[in-house]
């Protein structure tokens, strides 16, 4: 592979713009090497600031997929970056052999047609940059026209580099090898238009493998799709990777995205394409399980790829839909710095889309600050949960449901940090508010006494905790039957009052009772039943029959894993609480290691100062003075 090429390749894989990647090649092309900024920036036509801004982008771009490049000064970054371009264009090198060339096309053509035409078949190979990609091009161009001369082939070959050098000319911004160009546009010409615009489409996906189903499309546009796949097979274009698993060449991609952006049907092919990614964003559940995630997992670059390039293609609905699925699916595995990045994208689009003042940017700045709260950081999502009160009162006037949710929101943050005192007036506003606009027996209602009897409960205030626990449970019971996860839910509210108050033989019925609705309801793949055993568990320890809380906390574990993966948060409490289960019972080998994951979980997944970090990180500590001292 020739160095342009390569650079033009890598600009492809990060996803560049135009105007990044012709910075980008334009300052690492071989002939530019020692060339000043104001030089190359003239040469764009643009001024100094604007190239070094440019610049500036593309090796954030880089260094998002290789963090070994971020150092400290400007002109540092640029050199380590060539550095590494050079490291990899070596080990990537493709380029290949004249003769290696020649047998290689002679493995795509009839041979006795290319000895017919032996010098002919060399100038072809040199003039392709001896590229495999566009050897293969031009393979199977000529195989589809079995009486075509190689002369003639040449010919147009050299009729497309002189059509391809005028479009370069007159556009600074593409600066693209010649070679693969030529051959493409020969490939392009043999495809049908059903087959080009096909193409065009899927150059708006990501650089990763694509996932097409032709089942899922509709019935009256399937036939089209499965020519469109076969043309595009037929020319090398799109590789068949597995069963319904496809890939584009990054350099293909590109081309399609170039005859895509020039065409009059640019803006229909990327609304069609955003729709489409929607409507498999939206299968994303609030709460996905390890099956959800595998299944979704290869359309996610493909809908980020929406997310990043494509949002001004979505409706105002629709785009906030688009975020918040994508936050759903990182959120739910603990991976929590990549949801913020997307809930953040959303805030800031929704603002300059839809002003500062709109019901939309309000819910976003809720679920920022719900992503901030549970990853610890209540000083950042406080702000958040206030403005977004204020905003709705001011919005909505202060008798609204919203009101009431912007109300709990910031009470259970106060509940977190201990504020009780700042708690209870919101809540109990809150619980106002619903009982007025919803009356007595509500859903919400239920909810938010559980909320307050929280409160009290960790206050002290018991004897205003508990009635309210069982005023809960029965308003629940009333309406939605005794058979249901709600039930269960206070079930264990109300049972997780008892322990707290040292009352287990009260505690350990309604735990058992909760632990076999939640099985019967929800089946016993559920994280819901995780809890479950790990409440019950927990109540055998405080009780010392620890034969009994040893498999319970081993169940709940394994639960975790195959649910939310061996990464996850929830799996680390799960690993802590057995951890001390064995510390407790002197089975010092076994608790270390459990110890030791759980913390590297939770400082991976939720960060060093996160509270749950710390209490396991206390606990571990606290285990080795016990151990070893």
């Amino acid at each position: 592979m020739q160095w342009a090429n390569f650079l033009a390749k890598e600009a492809a894989t990060h996803s560049l713009s135009l105007k990044q990647m012709a910075a980008f090649i334009k300052y690492f092309k071989t002939e530019n090497l020692g060339k000043s900024e104001a030089k190359l920036a003239s040469e764009l036509n643009v001024d100094v600031a604007t190239f070094r801004n440019w610049m500036g982008e593309v090796y954030e771009k880089f260094a998002q997929n290789y963090p070994e490049l971020a150092i400290s000064n400007s002109r540092g970054k640029l050199e380590k970056l060539q550095a590494y371009l050079k490291a990899k264009y070596n080990s990537e090198l493709d380029v290949l052999k004249p003769l290696a060339a020649i047998k290689l096309l002679k493995s795509l053509v009839v041979r006795e047609r290319l000895q017919q035409e032996a010098w002919v078949t060399r100038r072809i190979c040199k003039f392709l940059g001896y590229l495999p990609l566009a050897l293969e091009l031009v393979g199977q161009y000529l195989d589809k026209m079995p009486d075509l001369s190689l002369e003639t082939l040449l010919k147009r070959l050299e009729k497309k580099r002189l059509e391809h050098e005028t479009v370069v000319n007159a556009n600074s911004l593409i600066d693209y090898e010649s070679g693969l160009a030529e051959a493409f546009e020969l490939s392009w010409e043999q495809l049908d238009e059903n087959a080009q615009s096909f193409g065009c489409l899927l150059s708006l996906c990501a650089l990763a493998d694509i996932p097409l189903s032709v089942e899922t499309i509709e019935d009256d546009k399937q036939q089209l799709w499965e020519k469109g796949v076969a043309n595009l097979l037929e020319l090398h274009l799109l590789q068949r990777i597995s069963k319904e698993i496809y890939r584009l060449n990054p350099l293909i991609r590109q081309l399609f995205q170039m005859k895509l952006n020039k065409s009059s049907e640019a803006d229909e092919a990327k609304t069609k394409f955003a729709v489409m990614m929607l409507e498999v964003a939206k299968l994303i559940p609030q709460q996905p399980n390890s099956e959800d995630i595998l299944n979704l997992t290869p359309h996610i670059p493909h809908i980020t790829e929406v997310a990043t390039h494509l949002p001004q293609y979505l409706g105002d609905k629709n785009l906030i839909t688009l975020f918040t699925k994508l936050t759903w699916f990182y959120q739910s595995q603990g991976l929590y710095q990549q949801a913020e990045i997307w809930l953040q994208q959303c805030v800031e689009l929704t603002q300059n889309r839809l002003g500062l003042e709109h019901s939309d940017v309000v819910a976003n700045l809720n679920n920022l600050a719900g992503l901030y709260e549970s990853t610890g950081r209540y000083s950042e999502a406080e702000p958040l949960y206030q403005q977004a009160l204020e905003l709705r009162k001011r919005l909505l006037g202060d008798n609204h449901l919203d009101v009431a949710t912007s109300l709990n929101n910031l009470a259970f943050l106060y509940e977190s940090t201990g504020h009780y005192s700042k708690a209870e007036p919101l809540l109990e506003q809150a619980l106002e508010l619903r009982k007025r606009l919803l009356g007595e027996e509500h859903p919400d209602v239920a909810t938010n006494v559980s909320y307050l009897a929280l409160v009290y409960e960790s206050t002290g205030r018991y004897s205003e905790a508990e009635p309210l626990y069982q005023q809960a449970l029965e308003l629940w019971k009333r309406l939605v039957g005794d058979e249901h996860p709600h039930v269960a839910t206070s079930l264990n509210n109300l049972a997780a009052f008892y322990c707290y108050t040292g009352r287990y033989s009260e505690a350990e019925p309604l735990l058992e009772q909760a632990l076999e609705l939640r099985k019967r309801l929800l089946g016993k793949e559920h994280i819901d039943v995780g809890t479950s055993l790990n409440n019950l568990a927990q109540l055998y320890e405080s009780t010392g029959r620890y034969n009994k809380a040893e498999p319970l906390y081993q169940q709940a574990l394994e639960l975790s894993k195959r649910l939310l993966g061996h990464n996850h948060p929830d799996v680390a409490i799960s690993l802590n609480n057995l951890a001390a289960l064995y510390r407790n019972i002197r089975r010092y080998k076994k608790a270390k290691p459990l110890f030791e994951q759980a913390l590297r979980i939770c400082e991976r997944t939720l960060g060093v100062s996160h509270p749950t970090t710390m209490t396991v990180r206390a606990n571990y500590a606290s285990f080795l003075r016990e151990a070893y001292h």
